[in-house]
């Protein structure tokens, strides 16, 4: 991302504070932009109100955006039927969502749509029923009357069912001193709401490496929009630090918003700020059901949800006192929305930053290196902890040279990487395996004929999950049993597994430590984040000896007594097209590796890999992430490849072939021209058949001077595709397949 921040007026031109008689409402679909709507008489509306409105026969939700365009008689306009009793949806949130729309190329009204989630939150809860004192005064009461009565004496009213418990009567009871007069309802709507953390309650204790980091932190929250890289090594307490800074923006009595990539990586997380707030904060995520998700949308519209901690789409809710934004593992890929709106959250974050004048800070152990050009740069701020926190110690990191060990069919845990797991299990402490490949083999062949099981929809091979004697596509979901013959020979028990996934891996750890408690941690085997939470707290608490997991282990966790972690397949990921590969690779293991020798006992890590020559391999032996980063920056730059230059993948898909490859070529003609301009394809994307439909992809390369937005906009409209194909746009790609 490489936009300056534009301006975006919501108000009458003419008159600010004049009431329009029509206004722009943007809607949740695919158009354009706003349409004209008239506001009836006696109605009153704002930039950032909620209305509904007609649209054909449907009645539509969406949010008044500004003055009308004025383009269409006012006789013709229909009206807005209602509004919504919400504070407005956020001036700055307005503006974001145009901002990524321009940037992204896409209609405003999808972008919108992505706060607008859960449409339910805009009505209002229905009134409960409450009990109060009434007017009626009698001489003689009886005793449970009575008590009924010394309950309410407070002047609070109380909830029928509680009153009822508090002073020990019956409904019965109840419903004669209603119809006596003596007590009466008095229903009340109850908005939902989440209690304040205290910002005191058990603060850590810093070292003075942290404190200075956080009194940093707390120093830019005084001066508005800013954003602080708060890096640190695996280990440093980076957490601790910015929870500073949370607790300095509560007691400001501002809103914080929390931004994390995985769901998995709540679990702990959770944990540790109720432990440090004494309340959990709302979460807002794809597992949260929904109506706990009309619940926090609800509370942070109406500034009743003082802490959100969520995913990507946390970053659209209208949150109206936003105070700080957090972004914690910030190089991460899951902050990378890969359809619908494609978006980087975490770029998009310190948009939203910026236009609200708020500060926002993005940690992380191996930042991106995009990130780190913007601290060269001058636009970020860098505060670093470069030591673990306490006694802890980083571990050490070898390679094995796998290309020296001869290992038997079917063995994928070289002899050195035994004898450590041998010598740990003695000592009484924890492995972990790490592999990020799920299921129990990649590739499933015939030995007699050489034919490989595929999706039929996907130009992918077909994974085999042992455990649920399936074969799976892991890009649409596919699935059927595992054959007992060939279907291209039918020579029958012929079928075998090439590769390792995690579940071949802990079959051979069974094989080899027996008498060890084992489990696999991986997005198959937990499908939920209480599956999760209840594998990582066996794991922490002791009850397991080896873990095998994939890359939902490799951060975010805290595991005392972990101190052997062996990377089985490291050089996985390495090659390919992706320049993004090695530093994606380098993160990832040296996140997996910070996993180890957290707390007093020293850890280790063990690497397998094929290229032990290779610079990531080479920077996490010497334990040197700058010397590695600096090659990296280097070559980017010298290919002019981002952050020092600019992409866009265009990719074209469709059920039939030949109209695909005419829109790719007729795209291709018609490519925009220029001195820092380059146009790529077509090619078939690395998925070359995906859910069915085949898939060519063209790539623009621009210097970082060149509006991205606005040359694809005018590139497609010179050529756009027909109506049997789909065309994807992503500005600023980080996946290439």
């Amino acid at each position: 991302m490489d936009r300056s921040l534009g301006s975006i007026d919501t108000h009458d031109p003419d008159e600010p504070g004049r009431k329009l008689d029509r206004v722009g409402v943007l809607l949740p679909l695919p158009f354009p932009g706003p349409f004209d709507y008239s506001v009836p008489e006696g109605l009153t509306v704002v930039p950032g109100d909620y209305v509904e409105v007609p649209l054909g026969p449907r009645r539509v939700i969406g949010v008044v955006w500004g003055p009308p365009a004025g383009d269409v008689a006012s006789k013709k306009l229909k009206s807005i039927l209602r509004t919504f009793d919400l504070p407005p949806y956020p001036e700055q949130l307005r503006r974001l969502i145009d901002w990524i729309a321009d940037y992204t190329v896409t209609p405003p009204g999808m972008v919108l749509r992505l706060g607008l989630r859960v449409p339910q939150a805009l009505e209002r809860p229905p009134a409960v029923p409450f009990l109060e004192m009434g007017h009626a005064h009698p001489d003689r009461l009886t005793p449970n009357r009575l008590r009924v009565l010394e309950v309410l004496g407070n002047g609070l009213a109380q909830p029928p069912k509680a009153l009822a418990e508090l002073a020990n009567v019956s409904n019965a009871v109840l419903k004669s001193m209603i119809e006596s007069g003596l007590i009466q309802r008095a229903d009340r709507i109850i908005e939902p709401s989440f209690p304040l953390p205290d910002s005191n309650h058990l603060r850590a204790s810093l070292s003075d490496d942290q404190r200075k980091a956080a009194d940093d932190l707390i120093d830019q929250m005084a001066r508005g929009f800013g954003v602080s890289l708060l890096q640190g090594v695996t280990g440093s307490g980076k957490t601790e630090v910015y929870f500073e800074a949370i607790a300095a923006c509560l007691r400001e009595g501002r809103q914080v918003l929390i931004l994390l990539p995985e769901i998995a990586l709540s679990v702990q997380f959770l944990a540790r700020f109720e432990a440090r707030f004494g309340v959990k904060p709302a979460q807002w995520h794809s597992e949260v059901p929904p109506p706990e998700r009309k619940r926090v949308w609800r509370a942070a519209a109406l500034g009743q949800a003082p802490i959100i901690v969520g995913a990507r789409s946390a970053l659209f809710l209208p949150l109206p006192n936003l105070g700080l934004i957090v972004v914690d593992e910030e190089h991460d890929g899951a902050f990378k929305q890969e359809d619908g709106v494609i978006y980087h959250a975490r770029d998009m974050a310190v948009v939203r930053a910026q236009l609200g004048d708020i500060p926002i800070i993005l940690a992380s152990a191996t930042p991106s290196l995009e990130s780190q050009v913007n601290v060269d740069r001058g636009r970020y701020r860098l505060v670093a902890l470069t030591k673990r926190h306490g006694a802890a110690e980083m571990p050490s990191i070898s390679a094995i040279d796998m290309r020296r060990e001869r290992l038997g069919g079917g063995r994928f845990l070289s002899n050195p990487l035994i004898t450590a797991m041998t010598e740990t299990l003695a000592r009484g402490e924890q492995s972990l395996l790490f592999l990020n490949r799920r299921g129990y083999a990649p590739l499933t062949l015939c030995r007699t004929c050489g034919h490989r099981l595929s999706c039929p929809e996907c130009s992918a091979w077909l994974i085999e999950h042992r455990f649920e004697q399936r074969l799976v596509c892991h890009h649409c979901g596919y699935a059927k049993p595992i054959p007992p013959d060939c279907p291209q020979c039918h020579a029958t028990g012929t079928m075998i597994p090439c590769g390792p996934g995690v579940e071949r891996l802990i079959e051979e750890a069974a094989d080899r430590f027996p008498e060890a408690r084992r489990a696999v941690l991986s997005s198959d085997q937990t499908s939920s984040p209480r599956e999760v939470r209840a594998v990582i707290d066996a794991f922490g608490a002791g009850e397991i000896d080896i873990l095998i997991g994939t890359q939902i282990v490799a951060k975010g966790h805290h595991f005392p007594n972990l101190t052997l972690v062996g990377v089985v397949d490291a050089d996985l990921g390495l090659h390919g097209a992706d320049p993004r590969a090695g530093e994606r690779t380098f993160q990832l293991l040296n996140q997996v590796a910070g996993r180890a020798g957290r707390a007093e006992r020293p850890g280790r890590v063990l690497i397998q890999t094929f290229d032990p020559d290779n610079p990531v391999m080479r920077a996490l032996v010497a334990g040197n992430a700058n010397a590695f980063y600096q090659v990296q920056k280097a070559e980017r730059q010298a290919e002019a490849m981002p952050p020092f230059g600019r992409l866009a993948a265009l990719v074209l898909s469709g059920p039939d072939l030949t109209q695909v490859a005419q829109a790719a070529d007729d795209l291709a003609r018609t490519a925009p021209q220029g001195a820092d301009i380059q146009v790529l394809g077509p090619a078939p994307a690395a998925l070359a058949r995906l859910r069915g439909l085949h898939r060519l992809r063209l790539l623009l390369k621009a210097g970082r001077g060149i509006n991205l937005a606005e040359t694809v906009r005018a590139w497609i409209s010179r050529a756009p595709p027909g109506p049997h194909i789909r065309l994807t746009i992503d500005v600023d790609p980080q996946s290439f397949l």
